[in-house]
């Protein structure tokens, strides 16, 4: 099994370096820690006094890495649910912050167990977590992966500015639906052609 801290690494190899693109909510961004992260945590890493754009340029992928474990899997609780869902949730919760706890519990409520969708993992939702786990051990990661790919691509039915995330120029697979399906199985995944007629109506 993988440890947190090579789960942290992927997912800092994953996101990649610095970008401030105006279509991103998240603004200022390097290995996937946004402005707004760096400031909700006070990390002037310049030392001027203000946390903008360039502490984020000077952000570390060690630096990154150790606010993720920390700040997205330990503080959340990530590390509670079944060892099958860690991995998948902590990098949604790290792309989407409490919208990956939310997924999950939709998920869950539509196995079976009933539990509040409020995007916090408390005593509810990891006992649920785990009865689904252990009711579909050999589905459960793959229902979640499927159910986080959904979220992009409605999510990108919604706000056309993020279409360019879930699709990309040639029309294929964007990084969005790219990264959902490493959590899926194989069998799971979908064609171009029906990522193509998924997208259809986007133009």
């Amino acid at each position: 099994m993988q440890s947190v801290e090579d789960i942290a690494r992927e997912i800092v190899a994953r996101e990649g370096g610095f970008v401030n693109d105006p279509d991103d909510p998240g603004g200022a961004t390097k290995h996937g820690v946004t402005v707004g992260t760096l400031r909700r945590l006070g990390l002037d890493l310049t030392g001027d006094s203000r946390v903008d754009a360039d502490d984020v340029r000077r952000l570390s992928r060690e630096q990154a890495e150790a606010i993720f474990v920390a700040h997205y899997y330990r503080a959340p609780g990530i590390d509670a649910l079944p060892a099958a869902l860690r991995a998948s949730v902590f990098d949604m919760y790290v792309n989407s912050g409490a919208n990956a706890v939310r997924i999950l519990q939709r998920l869950l409520n539509d196995m079976g167990q009933a539990v509040e969708v409020d995007g916090v993992i408390g005593p509810q939702t990891i006992a649920a977590a785990r009865a689904a786990a252990a009711a579909a051990p050999d589905h459960i990661a793959d229902a979640y992966g499927i159910a986080r790919r959904n979220y992009y691509y409605a999510l990108a039915d919604r706000r056309p500015a993020s279409r360019k995330y879930a699709t990309r120029r040639d029309g294929g697979k964007g990084g969005w639906i790219r990264r959902a399906e490493e959590f899926i199985a194989p069998r799971y995944h979908l064609t171009e052609a029906e990522h193509a007629a998924r997208v259809a109506a986007w133009g």
